[in-house]
């Protein structure tokens, strides 16, 4: 009997408590997160250098390659002769250990091609002859 007063007393305070206005308060808690701010890199375009036009030129395999003012010149987009960077270089250098003789054999620049043009490419020398 000692144990069922106690629940009815348990039971009792707890319908006390909701019935009297027992309120209780909730916050929810405040979060505030600060982004780092935005890291922006901003690259230096490396500067093109137009030397001059070189007076003969040889096709590397890649693009064409002239020597001018003391420097190693490419053949770049839009037809102008650019200084060639380490890395054309050294593909150069590789193809003129095999080709010592580039010099003798280069493409002319005179006539139309005198301002950087690429030359015109001429029918495919592959074709079957008769």
């Amino acid at each position: 009997m000692k144990m069922k007063n106690i629940r009815i007393l348990c039971l009792f305070a707890i319908v006390a408590g909701l019935a009297g206005g027992c309120a209780v308060s909730y916050v929810p808690p405040t979060v505030s997160v600060t982004a780092p701010e935005p890291v922006v890199e901003v690259g230096v375009a490396a500067p093109v250098v137009e030397v001059g036009v070189p007076p003969t030129y040889v096709w590397d395999g890649v693009e064409y390659v002239g020597f001018v003012g003391g420097q190693y010149m490419y053949l770049g987009p839009g037809g102008g002769w650019l200084v060639c960077d380490n890395y054309r270089l050294e593909r150069f250098h590789g193809w003129e250990r095999g080709h010592p003789d580039w010099r003798r054999t280069a493409v002319r620049n005179e006539g139309r091609n005198a301002r950087g043009r690429a030359p015109a490419r001429r029918g495919g020398g592959h074709e079957e002859r008769k």
